[in-house]
């Protein structure tokens, strides 16, 4: 079982930066995988980044990909994200998630373990 706790989302104008923490709590933590996910007002809920339990390896979307970097410090329990030339499309709640498939997905579903979110508002 793993809990997971964001922080570090706020108001931030277009070009600025911000870095998002995620707490995580429960044993066994470096075998989980661990991703970012979004979701704007009125839309589905999208993969931002991926990092496996390895960590050999980190993935992007598209839209963020050469200016977000997925990170994580296992001796802390904690995942970051930080997110560099925000854009106004960037604005959405952020969501870290873990799953215990050690070798990661793209997909939401595949992720048993959810923080309750933290807002990222990006002003033009």
């Amino acid at each position: 079982q793993v809990q997971l706790v964001e922080s570090g989302g706020g108001l931030v104008q277009a070009g600025g930066s911000l870095r998002l923490s995620c707490a995580a709590s429960g044993r066994a933590f470096s075998s989980y995988s661990v991703g970012w996910f979004r979701q704007a007002p009125g839309k589905e809920r999208e993969f931002v980044a991926i990092m496996p339990a390895d960590g050999v390896y980190t993935d992007y979307t598209d839209s963020v990909r050469g200016r977000f970097t997925i990170s994580r410090d296992n001796a802390k329990n904690a995942i970051y994200l930080q997110m560099n030339s925000l854009k106004p499309e960037d604005t959405a709640v952020y969501f870290c998630a873990a799953s215990d498939h050690s070798a990661g997905s793209y997909y939401a579903a595949a992720y048993a373990y959810w923080g309750q979110g933290t807002r990222v508002t990006v002003s033009s």
